[in-house]
Formats: structure tokens, C-alpha cells, sequence
């Protein structure tokens, strides 16, 4: 072997190890980005759910617990004022709100009624198919709507 190829095959070896150097430095950071909104929602979640199952298991009735869901909801979230988006994620949440109600309530459940992670599921797809981003999203950017002033 010639020394101009075998410095040749050095280099091609370098520039190799260095395209798989910065492969595997943009598969792990688009891995760690992963790992770290999965780790964000699953923490958004439990602490959205818990205080949330304390407050609609005490209820006295599936429908004070679905109206404690739902005030609870908008107060996480700021919703003051009602329009018929909110409206309509309120209206999806409510299964949510009677399924962790009768979990924790004693005796069955009303035929037909889904288990809270089933519920919850349910109503995550529901959002993220209709909204086209994750619901627990609204609580890591959303913005209160402010009047605009005309000066």
C-alpha cells in the first residue's frame, strides 16, 4: 500500500468516525428531548390528577363531582370566561371526573362507565386528535386572553 492511499484510508476513517460521532450526538439529544417531555407530562399529570381525586371522591354525587372537575379544571387553567372550545373539553373531561368518583366511591360503577386511566385515555386522545397537540400542553404555554386597549 502506497502511502498516499494509506494516508487516504486514514482520513476516510476519521471523517467515518466523525459522521457516527455526530449521528449518535443527534439521536441522543433527540432521545433526551424525549425523555424529558415523557418525564414533563407524567409529572403534569399526577399533579393535576391527584389534588383532582381528592376533590371529586369526596363528592356527594356524580354530579357534584363532575362540577368539582370541572372547576377545577378551569381554575388550572384560568379560564374566567367560558366559550365553546372550553366548553366542549369541559363537557369531554366530565367522564374523567365520574370515573376517579366511582373508584373511589364504594360499590359499582354505572354500566358502560370506564376506569379512570381508560377515561383518561379516552379523553387525551379526544383532545390531541381534535386540538392537534397534547392536552397537557395547555399547562405549560397557556396564556390568559388579555383585552386589547386602544390608546
Amino acid at each position: 500500500m502506497s502511502l498516499a492511499t494509506y494516508l487516504s484510508s486514514l482520513q476516510q476513517a476519521a471523517e467515518a468516525a466523525e459522521a457516527a460521532e455526530r449521528a449518535f450526538r443527534t439521536e441522543a439529544e433527540a432521545r433526551t428531548k424525549a425523555l424529558a417531555a415523557a418525564r414533563s407530562e407524567a409529572y403534569r399529570r399526577i399533579n393535576f390528577l391527584r389534588p383532582l381525586a381528592e376533590m371529586v371522591g369526596g363528592a356527594e354525587s356524580p354530579d357534584v363531582a363532575v362540577l368539582h372537575a370541572q372547576a377545577y379544571l378551569r381554575t388550572r387553567l384560568g379560564w374566567d370566561e367560558t366559550t365553546p372550545a372550553r366548553e366542549e373539553v369541559l363537557t369531554r373531561f366530565a367522564p374523567v371526573a365520574l370515573a376517579i368518583h366511582f373508584a373511589l366511591a364504594e360499590g359499582e360503577p354505572p354500566e358502560g362507565t370506564e376506569d379512570a386511566p381508560a377515561a383518561m385515555a379516552t379523553f387525551e386522545d379526544w383532545y390531541a386528535q381534535t386540538r392537534e397537540s397534547s392536552f397537557w400542553y395547555l399547562f405549560e404555554h397557556y396564556m390568559r386572553e388579555t383585552p386589547l386597549v386602544d390608546f
